[in-house]
């Protein structure tokens, strides 16, 4: 599968090493060439130590990116959002679009303005929110794995393919897809990742306050 990032931190790092590693192809892109050339050497160079046929990971301008994929994911700040995703252009309609995008801070998200229905708006995208309840360092294991129990990430979108699409990118970091509803559940999702962000931030563990399956009255 083709993956076009739109963006070169963290989450592009992490995420797009593990799929090089898996044998996809994998286009980064982002507003410093120069630094955006240095993340896609790194990652081709950790993701060959490990293993893999992906190959070596490309760089392109954010409407490169957003054509070389067959699918695409953003992965840019939330201030930024909106006019990375303007810049993609209309590469972007009906393709699947992955948003792994919090608010800044736990206490800035508003439900009234969910991200991935912006994103949606913007972009005439099949947008799939996903990826966004675990630190960028979860997504540099191999595989996230705790307890025995291999992290399950939930996903929420309306196009089928798209959500197929996106279940096979899960499973190849080892982890387990949860179908968590349509897009309009993203909203739930987002205010999902503040709320426990803000838990994690003040100290406290936020898997704690879920009892498990068994005393779930399922």
């Amino acid at each position: 599968m083709r993956i076009g990032i739109l963006g070169a931190g963290g989450m592009a790092d992490a995420l797009g090493t593990q799929w090089l590693r898996a044998g996809h192809e994998v286009m980064i892109s982002g507003r410093d060439p120069g630094k955006t050339a240095a993340v896609a050497t790194r990652m081709t160079s950790v993701a060959g130590v490990a293993g893999g046929p992906g190959g070596s990971v490309l760089t392109g301008t954010w409407a490169e990116a957003a054509a070389f994929g067959d699918v695409v994911m953003a992965a840019v700040w939330e201030a930024g959002l909106r006019d990375v995703l303007t810049a993609a252009g209309p590469a972007l309609r009906g393709k699947p679009l992955i948003d792994v995008t919090n608010s800044a801070t736990p206490d800035s998200y508003d439900p009234t303005r969910p991200i991935a229905q912006m994103a949606a708006d913007i972009t005439g995208a099949n947008v799939v929110k996903a990826f966004n309840l675990g630190h960028v360092d979860v997504w540099r294991m191999t595989p996230p794995v705790f307890d025995g129990r291999p992290l399950a990430v939930p996903l929420c979108g309306d196009d089928a393919e798209a959500l197929e699409k996106v279940r096979a990118l899960v499973t190849d970091l080892g982890c387990t897809p949860l179908d968590g509803g349509g897009l309009a559940r993203a909203t739930l999702l987002e205010a999902t990742a503040a709320f426990v962000i803000g838990l994690w931030f003040g100290g406290a563990d936020a898997q704690a306050i879920l009892t498990p399956m068994e005393h779930a009255g399922a």
